[in-house]
């Protein structure tokens, strides 16, 4: 009995070394994805009411974990007995991602009066106490949850990746610890970011005159800060997205490998980027005039 007992102890602790180690690896190698998560749910998240902020970022991160308790059970099913689907489901998140980048750009640059009207129209309701704030922010959150699941599944994905070929319990446990922490991460970095004006202000009335000075350098870099993560959060959609597509195709992804290889150093890392952003710009733009042409055909049948 004791011997049996200390067998499955020693068979736990492997199977925990095992998920530890494993976790490690699944982390580094979607780090780049995290940091993409980060921008795009700031960025979403931000510009709404002060009291707002904390509700509608507790909201994306509510389905957030939906999308997660959706896509770890998928990912199993889909590991164990469709494994070839994995790519092309990927390639339509790639593919979608660009498309909302380019949209983006779109409506900002091409349609300029329409996006400033909205623009305005969002400042009058923040401001004006007698429209329904809450009603409004839900197309926002939505869009939020929309990005997580595309930028989750492709996390997903990639973990999957590193844990193929181990047993169940070893998958579902690196799947759902990836999934936790990088739920609990971004989630919990993007309350501090949108919270970032708050605390400004509360040392900036401190008595004491360095905090006083900390807390007007930070009201003085959060709107920058968050026009940083906007553009960073329009730029990670083109090289996420962008990197999917490239990858999704082996002769085209080894071919950039290689030469980011054979470049070496930052040159071969900003070059491999450059490749994964032209490719998303490029899919996105004809995902876009795509979508806008069955658009006219509806509108004129």
């Amino acid at each position: 009995m004791a011997t049996s007992l200390l067998l499955l102890l020693d068979d736990i602790a492997a199977v925990l070394d095992d998920v530890a180690v494993l976790t490690k690896v699944a982390a580094k190698k979607t780090a780049g994805v995290l940091g993409d998560d980060l921008a795009l749910n700031a960025q979403q998240v931000s510009g709404v009411k002060a009291e707002r902020e904390l509700p509608v970022v507790w909201a994306v991160c509510k389905g957030s974990i939906v999308n997660k308790l959706i896509l770890v059970p998928a990912a199993l099913a889909i590991g164990t007995w469709l494994p070839w689907l994995v790519t092309p489901l990927l390639m339509v998140g790639g593919a979608f991602l660009c498309f909302e980048g380019c949209e983006k750009l779109a409506h900002k640059f091409l349609h300029k009066e329409a996006a400033e009207a909205s623009k305005a129209q969002h400042v009058e309701a923040v401001i004006d106490p007698a429209i329904d704030v809450v009603a409004m922010e839900k197309e926002k959150i939505k869009g939020a949850v929309r990005t997580d699941f595309i930028l989750s599944a492709e996390i997903i994905a990639i973990t999957l990746g590193t844990v193929q070929g181990q047993n169940f319990t070893t998958q579902l446990a690196v799947l759902a610890g990836i999934a936790a922490i990088m739920t609990v991460g971004v989630y919990g970095l993007v309350a501090g970011i949108v919270k970032l004006d708050d605390a400004g202000l509360y040392l900036s009335q401190r008595a004491n005159a360095g905090a006083r000075a900390l807390g007007r350098g930070i009201l003085a870099a959060a709107p920058w800060l968050m026009k940083g993560l906007s553009i960073a959060g329009t730029a990670a959609m083109f090289l996420v997205g962008g990197g999917i597509l490239v990858h999704g195709v082996p002769a085209v992804g080894h071919a950039v490998e290689a030469w980011a290889q054979n470049a070496g150093g930052l040159l071969g890392t900003l070059g491999s980027m450059a490749a994964n952003a032209v490719v998303g710009i490029v899919a996105g733009a004809i995902v876009l005039a795509v979508v806008e042409l069955v658009k006219k055909m509806l509108k004129k049948g």
